[in-house]
């Protein structure tokens, strides 16, 4: 057996065995099978959070989702990513002819043989997307949605060299490779905090003799940070917005509606023409965004009609409003949840879905809101600087 990808080490008593493995390889999980079987480890550390073990552990779990409370919390764009992030993963394992995480889930069943304690040593990916989400801009966001709609639907097959790299790096990293060099930051959040959230999890795992199973791209820092004490509550938060970004939200429709205000105050037919660009702009484009998922119609007119008013309170979000509305109009059926994981892999499935459907209709609405209030806002103080 190589020792080549395995690391040994003793941290405060305890022997730590560290594999590294490539997610898309047979070897790999055969390797874990043999380790723990010669180790017979009192705890078995995987890289997986408890949202992705249950996805891999119940074929269900998707008969469980309530589309209301997802849009309700905030949550549409991140389930999005998350299956965007699927469609790709079974892309690569069609063609590859593997089952994704075929590694972690011998890891698994192991455990379970020799009765060792199963650790979930990941941070939760929900909280690892919302703090990429707040630590990037509107743009930042717009490219990550679209690199993650390319990874999904492009049909070139996978090249060599991105082959190694899929050895050395998890599903998650992969993707939005393009992203990390584009935003430095963002390396911090995908690598460095998983890093040091991973370690603290294997270091304090029960028992003395450990194996963690891990992306090879984490071993490195793992061997660093392990030595560290974490602040694991740090890193399982989510940073709150500053009080300047919360200011901000406040201070430009605050701004938009004083300057209508005072060109009403000057000239009533300007700032009716204000009035009348800015619903014009944030209600079509909203609705556009909502053509484009093909919403029903009444969700589009929702989505016109909501737009121009949740654009002045950064409470609100128009596609809020228009996926409640889809969701009552298009009610999703078992049948829905049950062909979830097929149906992603495809352009005509991704928008035919009731789930993913529902998803595209808040996202997309939003999308187009946020450039509508751009340019309606544009709009409004052309008008106003006529005053002058």
């Amino acid at each position: 057996m190589s020792e080549e990808n395995i690391t040994r080490l003793n941290i405060n008593d305890k022997e730590i065995i560290l594999i590294g493995t490539a997610h898309i390889s047979q070897k790999s999980a055969e390797q874990v099978k043999e380790i723990i079987e010669e180790e017979k480890p009192d705890t078995v550390c995987i890289e997986l959070d408890e949202q992705r073990y249950k996805s891999m552990t119940e074929g269900k779990k998707w008969q469980e989702t309530d589309i209301i409370s997802v849009i309700k919390q905030k949550k549409a764009t991140l389930l999005l990513a998350n299956l965007m992030m699927s469609s790709f993963q079974k892309r690569m394992a069609k063609q590859f002819n593997i089952t994704p995480g075929q590694e972690m889930i011998q890891a698994i069943n192991s455990a379970k043989e020799i009765d060792a304690e199963l650790v979930m040593a990941d941070r939760d990916i929900q909280i690892t997307f919302q703090r990429i989400w707040r630590g990037i801009s509107l743009w930042g966001k717009m490219k990550l949605i679209t690199e993650l709609i390319y990874s999904m639907f492009a049909d070139e097959e996978i090249s060599e060299d991105e082959l190694e790299k899929l050895k050395n790096d998890d599903i998650l990293i992969t993707m939005l490779d393009e992203l990390k060099d584009s935003f430095p930051e963002l390396k911090k959040t995908l690598i460095d905090e998983r890093d040091k959230y991973l370690s603290h999890k294997i270091k304090n795992a029960q028992g003395n003799k450990i194996v963690a199973v891990l992306g090879a791209g984490h071993i490195p820092g793992i061997k660093e940070e392990i030595k560290e004490e974490q602040n694991i509550k740090k890193l399982s938060s989510l940073p709150q917005k500053s009080k300047k970004t919360k200011g901000i939200q406040w201070v430009i429709p605050a701004i938009i509606m004083g300057i209508i205000l005072f060109t009403f105050y000057n000239n009533r037919d300007m700032a009716l023409s204000q009035a009348i660009g800015w619903i014009l702009w944030n209600g079509s484009l909203s609705a556009i965004g909502a053509v484009i998922a093909l919403a029903h119609p009444l969700s589009i007119v929702t989505a016109f009609l909501v737009a121009p008013i949740s654009s002045l309170n950064p409470l609100l979000a128009a596609g809020w409003f228009v996926g409640i509305v889809e969701t009552f109009l298009r009610k999703p059926k078992v049948e829905d949840f049950e062909n979830l994981a097929g149906d992603i892999n495809s352009i005509k499935g991704f928008w035919k879905n009731k789930i993913t459907h529902i998803l595209l209709v808040v996202v997309l609405a939003n999308i187009g809101s946020v450039v509508g209030t751009a340019v309606g806002g544009a709009e409004v103080l052309r008008i106003f600087l006529k005053l002058f």
